[in-house]
């Protein structure tokens, strides 16, 4: 089947169906274009949603991490990778099928136009062609209608008796003279025709053919081109479908992630005060003054005063306890926190000791690379003057001996609210915290001291309360080991919760440095507890992340 052959005469047809076939291109790819902005803008307004939803960076009292917030953050940021594909989608749909076919109808329009044009020179020269062959035929026509007049005419004159001999003779010569030029315009218009016949010939057998079967290939190129872009524009979407799985599968992991019970239990640690109930109001009598008689007025009135006494003390001691269920008394707040409750207090006080113990690493971490610098120095003077180290040491020093005093400070007080909320039993005086603690000042709890004497417990025993790292080592299963590590330098480890380890000892890694400075290990009996980052040198195993 070849429009050569089968349409040789359908010039104008295959003309109008060539423009036809460029305009439906061209419509297909402003749709292509159209689809692209719909991306664009729905990956945009997706963007637009979950950085409007997106927690907001808060300052150091951030809002209770529960696991229903956290899911929906996590879908916040599935999400956001969501929006990524779409935008992906659109960019590949610019590149591979939009762009293919504007470069592509550009080229068609070209190509179409030239066979167009060859058409209709070919058309033109077969025209030509055509005119001059039917001039001839109609100027052979003429000389033969002049040639048979003159035949004539010569004949009347010759079968005339009156004519003269000479109007015969010129009568015999017109008529010779119109039979040669008719046979002259005879030959030519045979030559003409058969001229035509040929250039007819070769137009309608091998010239059109030729344009037409270019203008078939052309056409079935673009259809070709349609379909590979319908191809591409559906591998468009189907390429980011594994991700826009993932990124479902993780949508719906978050959604399983949320734990009710955890949620309960963020509230209790959040909102817990460490108040007992209040107990019972003692009852008040104030009808003894009726039974006393004049004998034992003496004493009845020294009770009574006495009484009077002990009821206002019994009643101020009450109303100190109310406002646990009212509202809390205002003031400034303190630096010890002891206008919180004593829960409430212990969590701010080992926030700030936390706090405090990373700036210290950092003072610690910044005294080593100082001495380290002077070191060098020294060794090569040429690099550096070693005294113009000195000011930001002893700056740095300073640093370190104020953090560690805060420090102490703040585990003095830390100590004393763990000794109140831990028991009533085995109270003990500690005066080294009873100097940082002003005189007189009121109870942390607000309604526990009874005066101005008041006792402060002593640091905690590990076995005798319950703490942050108790916590974290009472699961039942212990965390497994995902690398080793070596101890640098030695580390006392006084501190709760810390391990203590000698210079050259090889321990368990069971939980990473999570940017604090301190890392988890154990030991081979099973004794779990923090150390110094800093402090050893860690050789993690492979796939450690996802053990």
């Amino acid at each position: 089947m070849s429009w050569g052959t089968e349409l040789w005469d359908q010039f104008d047809s295959l003309d109008k169906h060539t423009q036809w076939g460029i305009d439906f291109l061209e419509r297909y790819a402003k749709f292509v274009k159209e689809r692209i902005e719909i991306e664009q803008n729905y990956a945009k307004q997706l963007r637009n949603l979950v950085k409007k939803y997106c927690p907001k960076r808060s300052s150091k009292d951030e809002e209770p991490r529960f696991t229903s917030c956290i899911a929906f953050f996590n879908i916040l940021n599935e999400l956001n990778d969501y929006a990524g594909q779409r935008e992906v989608v659109a960019e590949e749909m610019a590149h591979r099928v939009y762009g293919e076919l504007m470069r592509y109808a550009h080229d068609l329009k070209t190509e179409r136009k030239m066979h167009l044009q060859e058409g209709r020179k070919a058309q033109q020269y077969l025209d030509m062609c055509w005119k001059q062959m039917d001039n001839s035929k109609k100027k052979f026509e003429r000389e033969c209608r002049e040639a048979e007049k003159a035949q004539q005419s010569y004949e009347r004159l010759d079968n005339d008796t009156n004519a003269t001999k000479a109007d015969v003779e010129k009568a015999k010569q017109q008529l010779n003279l119109r039979t040669h030029m008719a046979d002259e315009n005879k030959n030519e218009y045979a030559a003409q025709l058969q001229n035509f016949n040929g250039e007819q010939h070769k137009h309608f057998y091998v010239v059109i053919p030729q344009i037409y079967k270019q203008l078939q290939e052309m056409d079935e190129r673009r259809t070709v081109k349609l379909s590979e872009c319908y191809r591409g524009f559906a591998d468009s979407e189907r390429k980011v479908i594994p991700i826009i799985s993932k990124c479902l599968e993780g949508m719906i992991l978050a959604a399983k992630s949320v734990d009710e019970r955890r949620d309960s239990q963020m509230v209790v640690d959040s909102f817990k005060s460490g108040f007992e109930p209040p107990g019972d109001f003692p009852f008040e009598d104030y009808s003894q003054h009726i039974y006393r008689t004049i004998s034992d007025g003496t004493i009845s009135a020294s009770k009574q005063e006495s009484g009077k006494v002990d009821a206002k003390t019994t009643v101020g001691k009450a109303k100190g306890k109310l406002w646990l269920f009212g509202k809390k008394p205002k003031g400034p707040a303190l630096e010890d926190f002891s206008h919180l409750p004593p829960e409430q207090r212990r969590k701010k006080l080992q926030q700030r000791i936390d706090e405090l113990n990373r700036e210290l690493q950092k003072e610690s971490d910044q005294k080593d690379a100082l001495n380290k610098m002077k070191d060098v120095y020294e060794k090569n003077p040429q690099m550096g003057d070693p005294g113009s180290l000195q000011p930001k040491l002893a700056e740095t020093m300073n640093n370190i001996d104020r953090l560690r005093m805060e420090i102490h400070k703040n585990e003095a007080w830390l100590s004393e609210v763990e000794g109140k909320t831990g028991g009533r039993g085995d109270r003990r005086h500690s005066s080294d915290i009873n100097h940082l603690v002003t005189q007189g000042r009121e109870s942390p709890e607000g309604s526990y001291t009874d005066d101005g004497n008041q006792e402060v417990r002593g640091p905690p025993q590990q076995h005798g309360h319950h703490n942050e790292f108790d916590d974290e080592f009472e699961d039942d299963d212990p965390l497994p080991a995902i690398g080793h590590c070596k101890a640098i330098y030695p580390f006392d480890g006084h501190n709760e919760g810390t391990l203590a380890m000698k210079e050259g000892e090889v321990l368990y890694i069971i939980e990473e440095d999570k940017g604090d400075g301190w890392t988890r290990a154990r030991r081979q009996n099973g004794e779990e507890g923090y150390v110094p980052t800093s402090y050893i040198d860690v050789t993690l195993e492979k796939n450690s992340k996802g053990s």
